[in-house]
């Protein structure tokens, strides 16, 4: 795969390409290379979800008339400072002296899938996935409730191909997707705010997966998730 592709015909046909083709070179690999079957289809999925992501997010962003050279697009680290008022929580002295005499040394490198700078200002997060449930939700929440600790007004998402989550998230046809109760009851713990966009129809099935029973990725569904894309990036032209 490219890095990006430049219209939404593209990112279709890369689709197609890649889920058609992922089954046979998963099985050529793993007899030549020892590696596992399993392991090379959840790797394949998860890079082609985060190529149709940025793909979106390139296309948003120009036809938007926003500079290419305004907009970078990386999953660097980023270090998440330990909180000061953690210190008054622990009870041996000894280890209270040791990390308040280096607070500048305790920090935890994170990153998500995408980072969106525009301008050089870290402005959008994107956790990509083939699939998600609601027990992936909660890492997604964790890592989106620390970059928000020190990046306040950070817009979050999670863009998945298939919705595992229950709810109607699978119904991308819909003008307004409700979510389902488990996944709004976990958020509901959480101060940042996630968006969730689903570009397959369907609910995951585990016995039906799309590189053995393919689904379709529409022009539609792209169209929408790129126009919320240019609905969130529009304020930083």
């Amino acid at each position: 795969m490219t890095l990006y592709d430049e219209s939404i015909e593209s990112i279709i046909n890369t689709y197609n390409t890649v889920v058609k083709g992922v089954d046979s070179n998963a099985l050529k690999s793993n007899n030549q290379k020892g590696r596992t079957y399993g392991g090379l289809i959840r790797a394949t999925k998860g890079k082609l979800q985060e190529h149709i992501t940025h793909s979106l997010v390139k296309i948003a962003w120009k036809e938007l008339g926003g500079k290419e050279s305004d907009i970078d697009i990386n999953s660097k680290k980023i270090h998440i400072p330990i909180q000061q008022n953690y210190l008054n929580k622990l009870i041996d002295e000894k280890v209270k002296k040791r990390i308040a005499n280096n607070l500048q040394h305790y920090t935890y490198k994170l990153s998500v899938d995408k980072h969106i700078y525009i301008k050089k200002k870290f402005v959008m997060g994107i956790e990509c996935k083939s699939y998600t449930e609601n027990a992936m939700i909660k890492r997604i929440l964790v890592d989106f409730d620390l970059l928000t600790s020190i990046h306040k007004d950070l817009k979050c998402f999670l863009f998945q191909l298939e919705s595992q989550l229950t709810g109607d998230y699978a119904n991308i046809d819909k003008a307004t997707i409700y979510g389902s109760r488990s996944t709004h009851t976990i958020m509901s713990y959480f101060n940042c705010r996630l968006h969730i966009i689903t570009l397959l129809k369907g609910e995951r099935t585990i016995d039906k997966p799309i590189h053995k029973n393919f689904k379709p990725l529409s022009k539609k569904s792209l169209i929408k998730a790129k126009n919320i894309l240019k609905d969130n990036l529009i304020e930083f032209l």
